[in-house]
C-alpha cells in the first residue's frame, strides 16, 4: 500500500521536538523536565475529540496525528510543541518502511 504522498507546502507548522530530563527527586523518584531539542516541520490533522469525567471535573482529551520528515531516534516519553499548544506523543512509526515519513500520533495537553 503507498503511503499518502504531502505536497512541499503541506508541512508548514513549525514544531519544537522536546526531549526528558529526568533529575532525582531525593526521595528514590525522579523529576521529569524537558529541554527544547531540534526544530522540525509537519502536517498536523485532528483525529478525534472527547470528553470525560475525572474527579468530578469534565476534561477534554483531543489526538492528532502529526506527519513529519523521518526521524531516527523519537520515543513516546518525547513530545512535540508548536506555539504555546502542547502534544504528548503516544506513538511514533514509519508508516511504509521507506524512512520518508515520521507519524506521530499524539494527545495534546492542557496547560
Amino acid at each position: 500500500m503507498k503511503a499518502k504522498s504531502f505536497s512541499i507546502g503541506a508541512r508548514a507548522r513549525r514544531f519544537v521536538l522536546e526531549v526528558p530530563l529526568e533529575t532525582p527527586d531525593g526521595f528514590g523518584g525522579v523529576i521529569r523536565s524537558y529541554r527544547p531539542g531540534p526544530q522540525v516541520w509537519g502536517a498536523m490533522e485532528m483525529l478525534s475529540g472527547s470528553e470525560r469525567v475525572r474527579a468530578d471535573r469534565p476534561e477534554q482529551s483531543l489526538t492528532h496525528k502529526i506527519t513529519l520528515r523521518y526521524r531516527e531516534g523519537v520515543t513516546g516519553a518525547m513530545r512535540l510543541t508548536s506555539g504555546l499548544r502542547r502534544f504528548a506523543i503516544r506513538a511514533a512509526s514509519d508508516p511504509d518502511g521507506a524512512r520518508r515519513d515520521l507519524v506521530c500520533w499524539v494527545e495534546e495537553i492542557k496547560a
